[in-house]
């Protein structure tokens, strides 16, 4: 590449450019929702469809000892996940695309983390992506353990095969804009069960397992390992990763606000099955956090925290 294509390619109207050749993807969008509504739709009218509705209603019944209802602690786990992942996934992606980071950070090589060779000169992108990813995964060791100890696993694991044909069951619903009848409070309907279980026991385990060998604590001179996980499985794997976070974090929004949004909001974030503002005025505090913690996360800002771990260079 030349120094002028280069440069043309890095300014921003370059990257305005690379934007505005996204835009048809807007109304192909459009076109492909509403030949789904159609189909969907359509099916319905089937008596052999209409038969299969009854039969498979859309959820299963969970054992006689699950929990009912969210406790205070998966409420903050909810909050923490989502503002974790937001950040991930907005320093994952200037990592891959900003090309002359602001800032660099550097390891200080002392105490328990010397070691012989230098310690590698990151971009201050990646060294957010990589805290973050830290303080995600802590969090996630205190979901799962909390999961298992209080019996809220049974409401996001398949307990039986019967939650395949009810998960196709609740999606014809969702897809013909006749939702199904909900009470995430009680019983998540299979299609939940199912998005939640691969959120949570595939594609997390996924992106983290992924990121690890993407990043410098991976043994970079164990051959024999090297050689059976090969870092170019993980790069192939790790961004798709991030794009189904992405999808399932614009499902879920879309489906808690045109699902009933204050009682989806007192659920999740209230703990109460009412009808109350409460759980939008603790969703809307937590979104402002959301927002500062974004317009927080930029280079000039992060150089002073990054310092006490470091040390930060041009």
């Amino acid at each position: 590449m030349t120094a002028t294509a280069e440069s043309t390619s890095r300014s921003p109207l370059g990257t305005s450019n690379r934007w505005r050749k996204l835009i048809w993807m807007v109304p192909t969008a459009v076109v492909i929702v509403a030949v789904v509504i159609l189909v969907a739709k359509g099916l319905r009218e089937l008596p052999a469809v209409q038969s299969f509705l009854v039969d498979f209603p859309g959820e299963t019944d969970l054992p006689a000892t699950a929990p009912v209802g969210f406790p205070a602690w998966l409420a903050w786990q909810h909050f923490l996940n989502s503002l974790f992942l937001l950040l991930i996934i907005r320093s994952g992606w200037r990592v891959r695309t900003v090309r002359r980071p602001e800032a660099f950070w550097t390891r200080r090589n002392t105490g328990i983390f010397r070691t012989r060779n230098a310690p590698k000169k990151i971009s201050i992108d990646l060294w957010l992506h990589l805290s973050l990813d830290a303080l995600w995964i802590a969090n996630g060791v205190v979901f799962y353990v909390l999961l298992f100890a209080t019996g809220q696993w049974m409401r996001v694991v398949p307990l039986t095969w019967e939650v395949f044909p009810n998960a196709v069951s609740a999606l014809l619903h969702y897809a013909s804009l006749n939702w199904p009848t909900e009470s995430g409070w009680v019983n998540y309907n299979s299609l939940q069960v199912l998005a939640y279980f691969t959120t949570i026991f595939i594609a997390a385990p996924l992106a983290i397992i992924t990121g690890l060998r993407m990043s410098g604590a991976w043994p970079q001179k164990a051959r024999r390992l090297n050689a059976l996980y090969p870092i170019e499985i993980a790069r192939a794997i790790h961004l798709p990763v991030m794009f189904y976070f992405v999808l399932f974090i614009v499902a879920h929004v879309t489906l808690v606000a045109t699902t009933g949004v204050l009682h989806n909001l007192n659920n999740m974030y209230a703990v109460n099955n009412g009808e109350s503002w409460l759980g939008f005025g603790i969703f809307a505090a937590s979104a402002v956090v959301m927002v500062i913690a974004w317009v927080a996360a930029r280079p000039l800002l992060l150089r002073p925290i990054a310092a006490l771990t470091g040390t930060v260079s041009r």
